[in-house]
């Protein structure tokens, strides 16, 4: 048989159609299996190791039950390549998410932003707890002692990571390191205490911003009230300026470490200890909270009072008093509250 140019025109037109017709239909099946939906009961997170590539990225969701067929996944990749730049990372995943919408998220770099938050007059052992039960976090700081940490942080003078570390939320991404959330809390307060130094109100007896900060962290242990920060800090400088001792009880609880069980007794009040200021004159050697901004700037610029006394009044705030007669009824008034409210 006799095969024309005419025959083999129509023959090759009508393998390219047929081509075409495949090549349509497999990418359209390809779209189809793209909206797969993942195998995912609950909210969970999907984490990419580095270096991985398109043959591991499909292992990686069959091995997790995410996927039940990846075969078809490299041809989906080559068809849509911008599915296929994804970066190694901890992603959320949620339900009813598909293969997609997985491939869209590892390809835009945004990782899960994991958050931890310190509050304002904890101690450095209660940050420590905080760390460990972070999520996606590497550890490496077990074991160290307050010296060690204050070493990694480059904490010289003194070698003490107390009041040094900025207490606010942090976010981060799978992976950091908790002395690298902590060198960010580090820098912060170095910051904050820099700045707030050079605008500090003139005549404190404080030599340096430490003794600051230390005064901030008594301020911050005392009252949580905003608006009594700056009586607080009233009561202390004075006091420093007439020769006074600061006789503040967070200061005592602060150097009694592990012994104290909740209670302070007439007999902690006279034990020395460099921290107990019943005892020692002026400041404790070392702040004794992560103070915040507001018992910073409170510490920086104090009221203008003539305060030496402060008491708890019963209902969430102070009596400040300049004398130790009308101290010793807030006392009693404040003892009397107490009474009436059982």
């Amino acid at each position: 048989m006799v095969i024309t140019k005419k025959k083999i025109v129509v023959i090759c037109a009508v393998l390219v159609l047929a081509c075409a017709i495949g090549v349509f239909a497999g990418y359209k099946w390809l779209q189809k299996y793209a909206e797969t939906p993942l195998n995912i009961e609950q909210d969970s997170y999907f984490t990419l190791p580095a270096g991985t590539g398109r043959a591991g990225l499909a292992q990686l969701l069959a091995d997790k039950e995410l996927l039940k067929n990846i075969k078809p996944l490299p041809w989906l990749l080559r068809f849509q390549p911008a599915l296929a730049k994804f970066k190694a990372g901890t992603y959320q995943i949620k339900s009813g998410m598909t293969l997609r919408q997985l491939l869209l998220q590892l390809s835009s770099g945004r990782e899960t932003q994991f958050s931890i938050r310190f509050i304002e007059g904890t101690r450095m052992k209660d940050w420590l707890p905080v760390l460990e039960q972070a999520p996606y976090l590497d550890h490496t700081l077990n074991d160290l002692n307050n010296k060690e940490i204050a070493a990694k942080l480059d904490i010289n003078d003194p070698q003490h990571p107390e009041g040094w570390l900025y207490p606010d939320s942090y976010n981060y991404t799978a992976g950091t390191t908790d002395i690298a959330l902590l060198k960010r809390a580090h820098e912060r307060m170095k910051k904050a205490v820099e700045e707030i130094w050079i605008g500090r109100d003139e005549n404190l007896p404080y030599k340096t911003p430490y003794e600051m900060m230390i005064m901030a962290s008594i301020i911050e242990k005392e009252t949580a009230v905003d608006s009594e920060r700056d009586k607080v800090a009233s009561v202390f400088i004075n006091r420093m300026r007439i020769g006074m001792k600061l006789q503040t009880d967070p200061t005592v609880i602060y150097g009694m470490g592990e012994q104290y069980n909740g209670n302070i007794t007439r007999k902690d009040l006279t034990t020395p200890t460099e921290y107990n200021t019943y005892v020692i004159d002026s400041l404790p050697p070392t702040p004794i909270a992560m103070p915040g901004m507001a018992s910073l700037k409170a510490a920086a610029h104090p009221a203008k009072t003539n305060y030496l006394y402060f008491v708890a009044d019963g209902k969430g705030g102070h009596t400040f008093t300049t004398n130790l007669h009308s101290h010793n009824q807030a006392v009693r008034t404040y003892l009397q509250t107490l009474k009436a409210g059982k």
